[in-house]
C-alpha cells in the first residue's frame, strides 16, 4: 500500500527510438509515494531501456519522465538530488576501498564533510559493510561489490530508489540479505526494481509493471497478476501475445 498520493517515479508517453528499432514505445505510469514496484519482464523487453530515461542517463525520443514531480530532462540535477540509482553491473573502482570510493562520491555529491560521515556511518550499517570497508573493492565478493553500489546509490539519503536487476548473480543467500535490505528500505522509500525473476515479485513487491517487447502489458498487484497463487503462466502468457490464443492453450496443455 502506498503511503501517500504523492507520485514519485511518474513517465508519460515514453518511447525511445534507434533508427528504426523500437526499443520502448509510449510507456507511462505513475508510482506514489511508499511503495516496491517490480518492473518484470523478459530480457531484451525494455526493462533497462526505460529505467536510463528515468534516471537521466538516456534522453528519450519522444514522452517525458519526472522524479518526485520534477522534470528529468529540465531539472536533472534537481531531480538527481531526490534519486538513488544501482545499474546493473553497476561501475565501481576497483582500486578503491568501499570507504574510499562511498567518500569520493559523497564529496562529488557535495554533501559537507559532517553529513558525509553521518551518511557513512547510516550505509555501512544499512548495507552490512563493516567487515569490508577498507579492502579493496576488486578483493570483494560478488555480493559485496553488490552492497557497495546499494550504498552508493543510498548515500544521499534518497526518497526514490531505481535498481536494473539487483540480484543478478547473487547466490540464494546473498539474494535473501539484499531482498531483505529493499524490503527495510521500503518502509521509508519509494522503489522500483527492474527484473526478469518471479520470486522477486513474489518476495518484495506491492504492485507490478509488466514490459514485453518495449510496451507496457500490464499494470496491477502480484495477486491481480498471478493466477492460482502462480506468476508462471501470466508470465508465459504476456511474453507470448503475439500468438494465437489456441497456440497458446495448447502448449499450455502439453506442458
Amino acid at each position: 500500500m502506498s503511503k501517500s498520493n504523492k507520485i514519485m517515479i511518474e513517465a508519460k508517453g515514453l518511447s525511445k527510438f534507434y533508427g528504426p528499432f523500437v526499443a520502448i514505445e509510449n510507456i507511462s505510469f505513475a508510482i506514489p509515494e511508499g511503495q516496491i514496484v517490480a518492473f518484470l519482464g523478459p530480457n531484451g523487453a525494455g526493462k533497462s531501456t526505460t529505467m536510463k530515461i528515468l534516471t537521466g542517463y538516456l534522453a528519450a525520443s519522444e514522452g517525458s519522465a519526472a522524479i518526485a514531480g520534477l522534470d528529468i530532462r529540465s531539472n536533472r540535477l534537481e531531480a538527481a538530488k531526490h534519486l538513488g540509482y544501482l545499474p546493473e553491473n553497476g561501475p565501481l573502482y576497483d582500486n578503491m576501498t568501499p570507504l574510499e570510493l562511498l567518500t569520493f562520491f559523497g564529496e562529488a555529491r557535495g554533501l559537507d564533510a559532517t553529513t558525509i560521515r553521518k551518511r557513512l556511518d547510516a550505509v555501512v550499517g544499512q548495507c552490512a559493510l563493516d567487515l569490508v570497508l577498507e579492502k579493496p573493492i576488486d578483493k570483494l565478493s560478488r555480493g559485496y561489490k553488490q552492497r557497495v553500489g546499494l550504498a552508493q546509490a543510498l548515500l544521499h539519503d534518497p526518497s526514490v530508489l531505481i535498481m536494473d536487476e539487483p540480484t543478478a548473480g547473487l547466490d540464494p543467500n546473498q539474494i535473501r540479505e539484499f531482498r531483505n535490505n529493499i524490503k527495510e528500505l521500503g518502509k521509508s522509500k519509494t522503489i522500483m526494481i527492474s527484473t526478469h525473476i518471479l520470486q522477486e515479485v513474489e518476495a518484495i513487491a506491492d504492485y507490478v509493471l509488466f514490459v514485453n517487447s518495449g510496451k507496457l502489458v500490464f499494470g496491477g498487484t502480484p495477486k491481480e497478476l498471478g493466477e492460482k497463487g502462480s506468476l508462471e503462466q501470466p508470465f508465459y502468457r504476456l511474453t507470448n501475445h503475439g500468438k494465437p490464443e489456441g497456440v497458446i492453450a495448447k502448449e499450455e496443455a502439453a506442458a
